[in-house]
């Protein structure tokens, strides 16, 4: 029980450097253990980002490149920024499935080699219950067919087109025969909530894509029942530009556009477009409105990537993005075969940009350019790339936590950390001497794992973890005092030094064993159910468990081997 061989040794002494070296980058930087975060030196939040950027890189420029380089994320509470709660309706949710569906199920009832359908009108009726309603021809108006026949036709084509949804693929649709020979069409309980479920699964990864296409900042998205959202975005300074990205649709289309100054002129005074054709703003107020063509060429889902880039001639942001091959090899051909022609770049129902074709464009490669700053073209590139969102967001609770706080909680944390470890070091050294240093030492050596393990996992340190790391500061002892409670006994018995640490381990093992494992099924089960702050203190519970088992088993006793067999005492002053 206390022998230790050089393999064991080095493996600890690994487990305690590889904590130190994971830690150490804390010291030199915005992070736990007394180090405040960045001081606020604008309220512009683009120049902010570029002070904290240039600050980031002055710290990187001396570290070395063999070092960790991984810090603690500080959570909103602690670091300062923006909190929003967002709620997806699920019937807009429904009536983007139905308008999807439209299509195909016209297709579906358009018959073969005539242009004629069997629906009465291409437009359907909607129902206050969320109900869509199609009324069929009149049969006789179609030769050699009774009502009965045209009813089972339609729904025949109609049930041979619906989507499934979920892994038990369940029908997305409900189609059956309604009152006075119309068509219902409805979407069923189960599948309206895994349609819900879906929209606010994909909107997360969307929103993602949108504030963070690069994948380094420490933002946090968790779901909320099935139609809720929480957005955690740590250093954020400006709510409004969130929300403002949020709130747009992501709806990108390349439509033709009517470049007659008569045309033009007439839809703005009446009003209203010739058919097949619609007069849009554009996003510059000092733009005049466009007549776009409703069909569109090209697609948002036809991108493959976005990025902000500056415009060859006047060296101003601008939004590059370019096509996917065969939206590319479409484009080719669109531009190649209108040359002279407008063509209208469309974010949601505005138009952002109006060309003319002068050349073929090959690659597929194409460029935005406008009034940007360069905070708006990196928005607008995230929000093309990212594509659109399955549902509007309601916003239904916004906080912003102020980097002052943070502050505050830090050092408060910090404090209560530094003052429990020297209360509990003398306790500990009090009451067993020696052998109580040792599990003061371990206690050391369990913060920096502790730290060194939540820098390397990159996990988020909130205030309920710093109060789940002064809790382990507590507990971490107590699996030393069982022990050193037993060897006292076992002294007392008539036993030697080494047998009576040998002995007071092996015997408290099992009770802190279970202590232990409940503790971490308990945080497991805390980390599981939980959300946000819950999950802070549930991680650093969890690591500070499986750290005070290994530091109480193995340094403590580590350290008690090495001063047994150096100092060989005739009694332990314990």
């Amino acid at each position: 029980m206390l022998n230790f061989p050089a393999w064991k040794v080095s493996l600890i002494s690994l487990a305690l450097l590889w904590g130190a070296m994971m830690a150490l980058p804390n010291l030199f930087s915005d992070g736990f253990l007394g180090i405040k975060p960045r001081e606020t030196v604008s309220t512009d939040p683009v120049e902010q980002a570029r002070i904290n950027a240039q600050l980031a890189e002055a710290e990187a420029s001396w570290w070395p490149g063999i070092m960790p380089t991984s810090k603690l994320n500080l959570g909103l509470d602690l670091r300062g920024g923006v909190y929003l709660l967002m709620e997806i309706d699920p019937s807009e949710v429904v009536a983007n499935q139905y308008e999807s569906f439209r299509s195909d199920i016209r297709d579906a009832w358009r018959q073969r080699g005539e242009r004629e359908q069997i629906i009465h009108s291409p437009d359907p009726i909607f129902t206050e219950d969320g109900r869509m309603i199609y009324q069929l021809r009149d049969p006789s108006e179609r030769i050699g067919i009774s009502e009965e026949e045209q009813m089972e036709d339609a729904l025949r084509r109609a049930r041979r087109v619906i989507p499934t949804i979920g892994t038990g693929q369940t029908d997305m649709f409900s189609i059956n025969e309604g009152l006075n020979n119309t068509i219902v069409i409805d979407v069923p309980a189960g599948a309206r909530n895994e349609l819900t479920r879906k929209a606010r699964n994909d909107m997360m990864i969307t929103i993602r894509n949108r504030l963070d296409p690069n994948g380094v900042a420490e933002i946090q998205i968790t779901p909320q029942g099935d139609n809720r959202i929480i957005l955690e975005a740590p250093g954020e300074a400006d709510p409004k530009r969130i929300k403002d990205n949020l709130s747009r649709d992501g709806r990108l289309t390349f439509n033709m556009a009517e470049g007659s100054e008569s045309a033009l002129r007439a839809a703005q005074q009446t009003g209203s477009a010739r058919p097949g054709f619609e007069l849009i703003q554009s996003m510059d107020p000092n733009d005049r409105p466009i007549l776009i063509n409703k069909i569109p060429e090209i697609e948002g889902s036809d991108i493959a990537s976005a990025n902000r880039c500056p415009d060859p001639d006047t060296n101003l942001p601008a939004v590059c993005f370019r096509l996917n091959s065969s939206a590319a090899r479409k484009f080719y051909d669109l531009t190649a075969t209108n040359r002279g022609r407008l063509f209208s770049i469309v974010l949601d129902g505005m138009n952002m940009s109006s060309p003319r074709i002068n050349d073929p464009i090959p690659g597929g490669n194409v460029i935005i350019t406008g009034n940007f700053t360069v905070e708006q073209a990196e928005d607008l590139a995230a929000i093309i790339a990212a594509g659109e969102l399955a549902a509007k967001p309601q916003f239904i609770e916004e906080r912003t936590v102020g980097p002052q706080l943070g502050r505050e909680s830090i050092q408060a944390g910090s404090r209560a950390s530094m003052i429990g470890i020297i209360l509990v070091g003398v306790f500990m050294m009090l009451a067993y001497g020696l052998i109580g240093g040792f599990a003061v030492g371990s206690l050391v050596a369990n913060i920096i794992l502790i730290v060194g393990a939540l820098s390397g996992l990159g996990a988020t340190l909130t205030l309920p973890g710093i109060a789940g790391i002064i809790l382990t500061i507590g507990m971490a002892v107590d699996a030393n005092v069982i022990v050193f409670e037993r060897i006292r006994e076992e002294q007392r018995s008539g036993r030697s030094p080494a047998t009576a640490i040998q002995a007071g381990y092996e015997r408290a093992f099992s009770a802190i064993l279970d202590a232990n494992v409940t503790t971490f099924i308990a945080a497991s089960i805390l980390y599981l159910v939980g959300a946000g702050p819950v999950k802070g203190f549930a991680v650093t519970l969890a690591i500070g468990i499986l750290t005070s088992v290994f530091t109480a088993f193995v340094v403590t006793r580590w350290f008690t081997s090495v001063y047994l067999r150096t100092m060989r005492p005739k009694r332990l002053a314990i």
